[in-house]
């Protein structure tokens, strides 16, 4: 009889409440989980930007290739004024107007940058200043931007120059170390390996320029990491970037040929 009544008198009151100590175990199951899922999350998220990256870079290439053959294997650039000299810049290969004071990056628009034309599908913009205007294709979702010498942390190098990918125009040792585009201008030099010669890539490439670290880690690893198009026209996706002044490795070379001057 007593064992009723007690039964009726917890039907009574309800279902029973979780103790502390349930409630915590709980809790530290799902801490648990969260830690554990994150970091796929994470990686799932940064190979997806890097696809993206990749198929934009490819986008990029068949331009380049309609570019080649309307100007003899002449890449994109501008020759311009650079106060008592000129010089061909090829910074400005395509992309919209950055924010650098420099190079003519904050002065050339989309209108005078020569790959946008071969790219875009509408008519392309003016220079004006009060025309604002993304290009899309010349931003990589991973673009984390970096520490610029003279500039400090910036968050987007679309922003700051233009564009999030650089032609091959120098090589490690620095900017006047000239590769693919000739320093009078006009056509490309001759390329021993078309396979292994970048022509066109995410600014990484460049995170070790003149030895230095610029912390371009876009793409999630504690390496630099960086997605090419070669002169082939093919993509590579995420490969690393030797640290030093390295121009050659087995993955890609910035050199038209082994023994190329700088």
């Amino acid at each position: 009889m007593v064992d009723v009544v007690r039964m009726n008198r917890r039907n009574a009151w309800g279902p029973r409440a979780f103790t502390l100590i349930e409630l915590l175990v709980v809790i530290a199951i799902i801490a648990l989980l969260v830690g554990v899922l994150l970091p796929a999350l994470g990686s799932a998220r940064h190979s997806a930007r890097a696809a993206a990256c990749s198929g934009r870079l490819q986008q990029l290439g068949v331009g380049l290739a309609l570019y080649f053959n309307d100007y003899d294997d002449t890449l994109p650039q501008l020759r311009i004024d650079m106060g008592g000299f000129d010089a061909n810049i090829g910074a400005l290969f395509g992309g919209k107007k950055g924010t650098l004071p420099a190079y003519g990056i904050n002065e050339y628009g989309p209108e005078r940058r020569p790959l946008n034309r071969y790219v875009m599908q509408a008519d392309v913009p003016p220079d004006a200043e009060d025309v604002p205007f993304e290009l899309e294709m010349f931003r990589s979702p991973s673009d984390q931007g970096g520490d610029i010498p003279g500039l400090g942390s910036i968050d987007s190098m679309y922003n700051l120059l233009g564009s999030s990918y650089t032609l091959n125009d120098h090589a490690l040792d620095g900017e006047w170390a000239v590769t693919l585009i000739p320093q009078a201008g006009g056509k490309m030099p001759p390329v021993a390996t078309p396979t292994k010669t970048w022509v066109l890539g995410a600014h990484p490439i460049y995170n070790f320029q003149k030895g230095g670290d610029r912390g371009m880690r876009w793409y999630g690893h504690k390496d630099t990491r960086v997605n090419l198009l070669f002169v082939d026209l093919h993509v590579g996706t995420m490969i690393a970037v030797a640290p030093g002044i390295a121009n050659a490795t087995r993955e890609y070379t910035f050199l038209p040929e082994p023994d190329w001057p700088n």
